[in-house]
């Protein structure tokens, strides 16, 4: 399942955020580009490093653009803030190309988008493996995974909880098939027809949910839609979109695992990684670790939702992970 630019579009407003500050961080100290190696919260010294950190354009990306520059600087690095980039090609063009050195890309996304391979590995680790592996080739080094995992999900309104008393997919399946009516699903476009979207669901889960039952619609209207049960009580979602909790929907867990995994990891030109990889590890190791699908979501819900700035979100969760 790959990640187009349009896809991400929704989710990845709020987890650029998140994920940035998750994947810089083991240790950082006091913010601004001297304060590094124990002038801070971090016992990681990069002063004298200089380094370009790239994101993609929306919300979840510019987030954890943000958390990486910031990070970056409370351990003393000298960072060229160049986020804000257009798309998956551009910001990987950008990497390659040695105009920005660092950046949170998703496993998945690397693994068939960028690498080009047709079908995903199962598991996080296994996914994340495969394509810190195979992508060594191209002089990128993956590291410092995360738990946030921003993959396709399917999520009910509280009234469907309500009623239904949903919590997997398998629930919603039950439903579909008992009254196909009630099982009514919002989605985009886009996962209508791809094989790891809606045809693959209902295989893996045996069900078949008539097209009259499908609701397609325009990314950013899904997620109103399913919150005001006018339309649907599900709806196709990505799983740390800030708009879940802002529109109070619950995400079904994909008991039988269908839905291939797009953790944050730190992308990084290896001659650049090299250079301080154990310090890389420890800094952005302690980001990554930070940055759960619960508190991406937050961080995601606080621009998306609450109209807060990347920045200022960024911020507080790098001090909050004791970076600054």
């Amino acid at each position: 399942m790959s990640r187009s630019s349009s896809r991400r579009m929704l989710p990845a407003l709020m987890l650029a955020g998140a994920l940035v500050l998750a994947a810089c961080g083991d240790d950082t100290g006091t913010g601004g580009g001297g304060g590094g190696g124990g002038g801070g919260g971090t016992d990681v010294d990069l002063s004298g490093v200089s380094l370009s950190v790239g994101s993609k354009e929306f919300t979840e990306q510019l987030i954890l653009g943000q958390v990486l520059v910031q990070a970056l600087e409370a351990a003393g690095a000298e960072v060229d803030d160049r986020t804000n980039l257009t798309g998956t090609s551009v910001v990987r063009q950008s990497l390659e190309s040695g105009e920005i050195d660092l950046y949170y890309e998703y496993t998945g996304t690397g693994w068939i988008t960028i690498l080009g391979e047709t079908e995903p590995v199962p598991g996080a680790q296994e996914q994340f493996d495969a394509v810190k592996e195979k992508d060594a080739a191209n002089d990128i080094t993956w590291f410092a995974r995360a738990d946030a995992n921003n993959t396709f999900a399917i999520a009910a309104n509280s009234e469907a909880v309500d009623e239904f008393g949903v919590e997997s997919i398998s629930d919603w399946a039950e439903v579909v098939n008992e009254d196909p009516a009630k099982g009514r699903l919002c989605s985009s476009a886009e996962f209508i027809n791809r094989d790891d979207g809606l045809p693959g669901v209902e295989q893996t889960y045996g069900f078949d949910l008539p097209g009259d039952q499908v609701v397609q619609l325009e990314p950013a209207l899904v997620y109103t839609q399913v919150g005001a049960g006018e339309d649907c009580d599900f709806a196709v979602v990505f799983a740390t979109d800030g708009q879940i909790a802002g529109q109070d929907l619950t995400v079904l867990e994909d008991d039988k695992g269908f839905f291939p995994p797009y953790n944050l990891a730190v992308t990084m030109k290896t001659e650049v990684y090299d250079e301080n990889a154990e310090k890389f590890d420890d800094l952005l190791g302690q980001v990554s670790e930070a940055l759960t699908d619960d508190k991406l979501t937050e961080l995601n819900a606080r621009v998306d939702v609450d109209g807060e700035d990347p920045k200022d979100v960024a911020a507080d969760f790098v001090s909050e992970i004791g970076l600054a």
